[in-house]
């Protein structure tokens, strides 16, 4: 019997307890954390850190994922990054405390998604027109504004992750869930 293949997050169904219009939000994080999972199962550390034809290495990547995603939501939820969230977006890029092995970044990433998921469960609707500041200047975004751009970015990102990936393995194909 041949097995069927696992279907995407967002043609399994509504999640539980996650407000209908933030389903697409939480489907696309869970898809990538699912990816991600699945992308770096025995990735050798020794690639870790690679740029090849000077792309972001595989290293930052997952630094990334786990920070952007951290200060979006941050900034959706009103508030001003913290230090550490400063420390950490120095740090995206190079081996250093944000963390320096395969499965440590992977870990973090999947702590950040159950952290927005957790914030997107408790998000009211009536909330996703108002005005939330980004950055410094604070230029105006809103927060579902805010909400689906975590989303978004993060499957950019999971996207040069994929390539990156391939491209220190060199080339051999990647099989995703």
């Amino acid at each position: 019997m041949t097995q069927q293949p696992k279907l995407e997050v967002w043609l399994r169904g509504p999640l539980p307890d996650m407000p209908p219009l933030l389903q697409p939000v939480a489907h696309a994080l869970l898809q990538a954390r699912e990816e991600v999972q699945a992308l770096m199962n025995g990735f050798d550390e020794e690639d870790l850190w690679k740029r090849p034809a000077g792309l972001a290495s595989v290293g930052f990547h997952l630094q990334h994922l786990t920070g952007v995603l951290d200060r979006l939501l941050t900034y959706a939820r009103g508030e001003s990054l913290t230090t550490e969230q400063m420390e950490w977006l120095k740090g995206e890029g190079k081996p250093s405390e944000t963390g320096t092995t395969v499965p440590e970044l992977v870990e973090r990433f999947e702590q950040q998604v159950d952290r927005a998921l957790e914030q997107l469960r408790t998000t009211d609707e009536q909330t996703l027109t108002e005005v939330r500041g980004v950055g410094r200047a604070q230029i105006p975004s809103t927060v579902l504004g805010l909400l689906v751009h975590s989303a978004e970015h993060t499957m950019r990102h999971l996207g040069q992750l994929l390539v990156t990936v391939r491209v220190v393995q060199g080339g051999d194909a990647v099989a995703l869930a």
